[in-house]
This record gives C-alpha cells, sequence and structure tokens, in this order.
C-alpha cells in the first residue's frame, strides 16, 4: 500500500478565526475542502475543548485528516494521510493540506511529507 503522509506545524494563526476556536466552524471548513479536492468524506469527529481550541478528524476512503488548534498559542498542528490503492491521490492531499493552510493563515510553518507504504519484499 502506497501512500503520503503530509504532517504541518503552523505558528501564529490568527487565533481569533472561528474556524480555530469552535469545533463547529473547524468541521464545516475540512469537510468543505476535502470534498472540494475530490476525497471521500465517510465520517468525522470534532471535539471542542473549553474555553477554546479543537481536536478533529474527517475519515476518509483514502485514510484522513486530523487537525488541532491550540488559539491560546497561535498554534496548528495537522496530518493529512492518503492512500493511494486504486489511484494517486498525492495531489488531492496537497491540494487539501496547502488550501487549509491558506485558511488558517499562518505566519510561520513547519512541512513534513512521509511516504508510507510499498511493498514488502
Amino acid at each position: 500500500m502506497d501512500g503520503i503522509h503530509l504532517l504541518g506545524e503552523w505558528y501564529g494563526c490568527p487565533a481569533d478565526t472561528p474556524e480555530f476556536t469552535r469545533a463547529d466552524a473547524l468541521r464545516k471548513l475540512c469537510v468543505a475542502l476535502v470534498r472540494d479536492t475530490g476525497l471521500t468524506v465517510v465520517g468525522d469527529a470534532f471535539y471542542q475543548f473549553e474555553p477554546q481550541g479543537v481536536t478533529g478528524t474527517v475519515l476518509l476512503a483514502e485514510s484522513h485528516l486530523a487537525i488541532h488548534t491550540w488559539p491560546e498559542y497561535g498554534f496548528v498542528t495537522v496530518d493529512v494521510y492518503v492512500c493511494n490503492l486504486a489511484t494517486d491521490n498525492r495531489a488531492k492531499a496537497e491540494q487539501l493540506f496547502h488550501t487549509l493552510e491558506a485558511a488558517l493563515k499562518p505566519k510561520r510553518t513547519r512541512f513534513q511529507a512521509i511516504h508510507r507504504g510499498g511493498k514488502d519484499e
């Protein structure tokens, strides 16, 4: 099973936006962006921390999107993992990752891409 796992750490995000602080707004954004890329949503779960912060996952037929926000630090961690069983989904994963990054507007980022799977020989 070949796949790509994109990992991001986003610093200096504006902490006063609803998508950064409220589970319902972040869920709506994530699900819409997943669908816009052509990936397939099969479920989701988002949890609202008090007084702020969100953790969420969108389950994909192709794997997952996971996101965690810390508004008090202007910090987000995100990972997008997609498998390439029937088709190469790398471009869709990259589009999802970058459009989500643009929506949350970090001032500084760290990025890693990990190739996963392959034949066990």
